[in-house]
């Protein structure tokens, strides 16, 4: 059965954040989660889609990348157009954090949040997320601090983390080498509340029971709910 080292099975990676890394981004974080390392980067445009009534509402959509040194062979860059795991992940990045905010509430302009990867080692789409909503929120502050909007239109603090199944056993917060082994991997969305956003979850190389999806749940919330405590630590300056 596999073991881990240096964490317990239902132990998150050691979460390090910086603030304001990036001077001429609106706002940006740079999220390191274990070995898996990712700048997200806000900014805000005084316009938004077609397919939106300015009027009525705001939007906030997402960009993912993973630069050419994130990986151990180069990944090449997405010149013309992004991969198709990019497409998938950046639509995940935008669905999770468009749950955060009430988007009448920002109506004319558009967040778009960059998420590029800079090392990668599993979770970088959970990753993007929880650092995400960082960034998202520090935005948030000061388009309500230039008297760009009125009213904050934050709802609710949102992350994400992994969870799967290896060798049996339930883990938390995979890296790259769990997740290649995994029988069962899951990337999980919460809110504040402990409302599912979005849940993500294939048998790779095995099926699952319920029991074993009820005990996959429970150990990601526990996860995210340490993910909030230190969201919140970062936001109030505490580290």
């Amino acid at each position: 059965m596999y073991k881990r080292k240096n964490r317990k099975y239902d132990e998150i990676r050691k979460i390090i954040i910086e603030k304001n890394v990036m001077g001429n981004s609106y706002s940006s974080v740079l999220i390191c989660c274990g070995n898996t390392k990712i700048l997200c980067s806000a900014s805000v445009e005084a316009k938004t889609p077609a397919f939106i009534d300015e009027n009525k509402m705001g939007w906030l959509t997402a960009e993912y990348n993973m630069l050419p040194g994130s990986t151990l062979s180069r990944k090449s860059r997405s010149t013309f157009k992004p991969d198709s795991r990019s497409i998938e992940i950046q639509r995940l990045i935008a669905r999770s954090l468009r749950a955060a905010i009430d988007l009448t509430k920002i109506k004319g302009y558009s967040i778009i949040m960059d998420c590029d990867v800079m090392q990668a080692d599993g979770g970088t789409r959970t990753t993007s997320i929880t650092g995400g909503y960082i960034a998202l929120e520090l935005a948030v502050k000061k388009m309500l601090k230039k008297k760009i909007i009125k009213n904050n239109p934050l709802i609710s603090k949102i992350a994400s983390i992994s969870a799967g199944i290896v060798d049996g056993k339930v883990l938390l917060d995979i890296d790259y080498q769990e997740d290649s082994r995994a029988e069962v991997d899951f990337n999980i969305v919460l809110n504040e509340k402990g409302e599912f956003v979005e849940i993500q979850g294939t048998g790779e190389n095995n099926s699952f029971t319920q029991e074993q999806l009820f005990q996959i749940l429970e150990t990601a919330k526990k996860g995210i709910n340490e993910l909030f405590i230190i969201q919140e630590h970062v936001l109030k300056g505490k580290n």
